[in-house]
């Protein structure tokens, strides 16, 4: 009797294994609206950073997790939802604002790319393992500072060298720690769900 797990199909994502009895649409837009709304709690959990306009949140977490574990398209459309409905009037955003005219909104467009590009990892097996896990995690958390860094130059009059001291410094701490936390998740996610395929 092996005790091996099974091994699971490349090209999955973890929302492609989870058991369904409705339409793929169905859950395809269960799913978007779940991780829009992820996103949107996550935002919530926010620390003031002084000196700089952005706080430190869980949105950036629940982002690259959004893109990781529902692929890129659904990812993408997660985060392009949470992104509309915010700039709609939403107050879903880093605590509970909304609207497109405040400097950091750069990271929610980094986001939304963020979460495209990690999720297109992710079916090619990017979150399989520890080391591909943390590679992955950090090039999602470069991109989202090579949006929102420059953004909240523009936005705020900053020098690049200004924003970078107050939109990238002081988070990487942080980022370092929810990636530590994806680098546990994700994995392990796939060997259990592996251990019942």
């Amino acid at each position: 009797m092996s005790t091996a797990a099974a091994p699971v199909r490349s090209g999955l994502v973890l929302a492609d294994l989870l058991p369904t009895s409705r339409t793929k649409s169905a859950v395809d837009a269960a799913l978007v609206v779940g991780g829009a709304a992820l996103t949107g709690i996550a935002a919530q959990i926010a620390v003031p950073v002084p000196g700089s306009p952005v706080p430190v949140t869980g949105q950036t977490f629940a982002a690259l997790l959004v893109g990781t574990a529902l692929g890129a398209r659904r990812g993408f459309l997660a985060l392009a939802l949470y992104a509309i409905a915010g700039v709609a009037g939403m107050p879903w955003f880093a605590e509970a604002s909304s609207g497109y005219a405040m400097p950091s909104f750069g990271y929610i467009l980094g986001m939304l790319l963020a979460a495209t590009i990690v999720g297109a990892l992710a079916r090619r097996g990017a979150d399989r393992s520890v080391l591909r896990t943390a590679g992955s995690m950090v090039l999602g958390s470069a991109i989202i500072y090579a949006v929102g860094v420059p953004y909240l130059a523009l936005a705020t009059g900053m020098t690049l060298s200004q924003a970078v001291a107050a939109g990238l410094t002081p988070f990487l701490v942080g980022d370092a720690l929810k990636a530590a936390l994806a680098i546990g998740v994700l994995p392990g996610a796939w060997k259990l769900l592996g251990r019942r395929g």
